[in-house]
């Protein structure tokens, strides 16, 4: 429900603050007055382009801020899914700078206007003889249908199950797409993932099998310089450990006279036992040290084994082939698993197909049940509007195979507006005038059904008698008691049934012409609705006609 508007420097607006109450408010003004810079301004709140010629005046912003009660609307998702500040009370604030950018804010967060357009839809529906385009729109008919069929809860359902079925789906395609490449891929990655397997690929083996090569290469030298290296050691006369030996005797003996010399005597010791040691390690290798050419040559083939994968796989050591093997394995795997998991998706896909047939069907079904109800309500309000021949011809076509956004349902929605007429489109078969009033007799059954947001008819009684255009006034006054409503009209009977009543008018201030909007009280209503009965000269016949149309 809109509760506030604020306008300023818009078009030929200065300045304007105007409050507003739920039920039916009209509007009126003579043409020119500025009716259309009212709903101009409204407009960009719900989401309209900025126009930088719109300023009244150039050098300053211009400011439109509308105060809406959204407590009744259920927009708690659609404020969390856009990132609004939720708050019962809602300010929606448009500014349009004298640099021509424009910013839009919701509870002073600013927002996009794609945002902005999608809350403004669902807060106030601006409906004249011009934007009659949704009644011809598929969607809007099926929608019109679902409220009467109390659809709500099973379409939610529908679209749950249909955004999973359209995600397993893609998962499948995926797999068939994988497979598809997998297939291609598969035997010559089987073909990498044997040649490692082969290699017996261990961490770290590389640099044993260099140095065991290195050993068994060079086996002739090594055994030379160990049994030399030996020879000095162990030598009866000169050898290291001998000398060593006597030295360390030597010190001994001296060791009590000073602790300078028992020092000596226990680095020397401990030298002697390091190279002791090292004697018995020399005659170990020396005696395990044996050519071994079979060994030799089993050696080399690995090392040039694992130097060559190393090369295919652009790898810098054992480790990175170890980990090509394990990523092979696991493709080869998947590669081989993949009509299991192709099978299950399939399963799958099928329950979730099963049960959005089952949704859609329960759906078509209260569809059905509801269209003789629709067809003779719509009927029963557009005879009373003038159109005693309306008709109305509406089938359902239970489709079965294909899952549309809202079921499984094809729609005919025809209308003849004559007796004896072929039944057509509504954009073929009725004039601007009617589709006019078909949608405001919409619009009523829909109010009745589901929370309507708040609704401005713009001059929809144009060219209608008065008798009618007193019967669509109680259809919009009907309408009032569950939603707001706004009637923008040139009648006095329609004019005469609102419970606020505002008049737009301009007038010269400062020799500038400004727009204004006021709400008038009970004695200038009856001003208002006898000039529009009798023009400026108002008879005393006028005045008692809008007492009359008043009471």
């Amino acid at each position: 429900m809109l509760t506030s508007l604020s306008i300023k420097n818009y078009a030929l607006i200065d300045n304007l603050q105007v409050n507003f109450n739920n039920g039916l408010s009209i509007i009126t003004g003579e043409t020119g007055a500025g009716k259309s810079i009212l709903l101009g301004g409204l407009s960009l709140i719900l989401g309209k382009r900025a126009d930088l010629s719109s300023l009244k005046d150039a050098t300053k912003k211009c400011i439109i801020e509308a105060v809406f009660k959204v407590s009744n609307y259920n927009l708690k998702a659609l404020f969390e899914a856009e990132d609004f500040d939720y708050e019962p009370l809602t300010i929606i604030r448009r500014e349009i700078l004298p640099s021509g950018k424009s910013r839009a804010f919701v509870n002073d967060s600013p927002v996009n206007l794609s945002s902005l357009q999608l809350l403004g839809e669902r807060l106030i529906d601006i409906h004249s003889q011009h934007q009659t385009l949704q009644l011809t729109s598929n969607d809007f008919q099926f929608q019109i249908i679902d409220a009467l069929a109390n659809n709500n809860q099973l379409l939610q359902n529908y679209n749950t199950d249909l955004k999973t079925f359209k995600t397993l789906k893609s998962e499948l395609q995926e797999l068939l797409n994988f497979q598809a490449e997998a297939i291609k891929e598969h035997d010559y990655n089987t073909f990498l993932l044997n040649e490692l397997v082969e290699a017996n690929l261990v961490e770290g083996e590389q640099q044993s099998l260099e140095e065991e090569y290195e050993t068994l290469n060079n086996i002739e030298g090594i055994k030379e310089k160990l049994s030399e290296s030996y020879q000095l050691l162990s030598e009866e006369q000169i050898g290291v450990l001998t000398t060593l030996t006597t030295i360390k005797n030597n010190l001994q003996n001296i060791s009590v006279f000073s602790s300078k010399y028992n020092e000596l005597f226990n680095r020397v010791n401990s030298s002697l036992i390091d190279l002791d040691d090292v004697f018995s390690e020399i005659d170990m290798l020396q005696d395990n040290l044996e050519a071994d050419p079979n060994r030799l040559e089993e050696v080399d083939s690995k090392l040039k084994t694992l130097h060559n994968l190393m090369q295919k796989h652009v790898a810098s050591d054992v480790s990175e082939l170890i980990k090509i093997k394990n990523e092979l394995e696991e493709k080869v795997s998947i590669a081989e698993s993949l009509d299991a998991s192709i099978e299950e998706k399939q399963l799958e896909i099928k329950d979730k197909i099963n049960q959005l047939k089952n949704i859609s069907k329960q759906i078509s079904n209260k569809r059905l049940k509801v269209i003789p109800q629709l067809k003779e309500q719509l009927q029963s309000i557009l005879h009373s509007l003038g159109m005693p021949n309306a008709q109305f011809k509406i089938d359902i076509f239970y489709n079965g195979e294909t899952f549309f956004a809202n079921g499984q349902d094809e729609l005919s929605f025809l209308f003849s507006a004559n007796k004896g007429g072929n039944f057509s489109e509504l954009k073929k078969a009725a004039s601007g005038g009617e589709l006019s009033r078909i949608m405001l007799a919409i619009k009523s059954v829909l109010s009745n059904y589901i929370q309507l947001p708040t609704i401005m008819f713009d001059e929809i009684d144009t060219g209608v008698s008065g008798e009618i255009s007193n019967k669509m006034g109680d259809i919009m006054l009907q309408m009032s008691k569950t939603m707001q409503v706004f009637s923008i009209t040139h009648l006095p009977q329609i004019a005469a049934k609102g419970h606020s009543h505002f008049k737009v008018y301009k007038e010269d201030v400062n020799e500038v012409t400004q727009t204004n909007l006021v709400k008038l009280n009970h004695d200038e209503r009856i001003v208002e609705i006898a000039q529009m009965l009798g023009g400026t000269e108002m008879s005393s016949s006028a005045i008692a006609h809008a007492k009359e149309l008043l009471n």
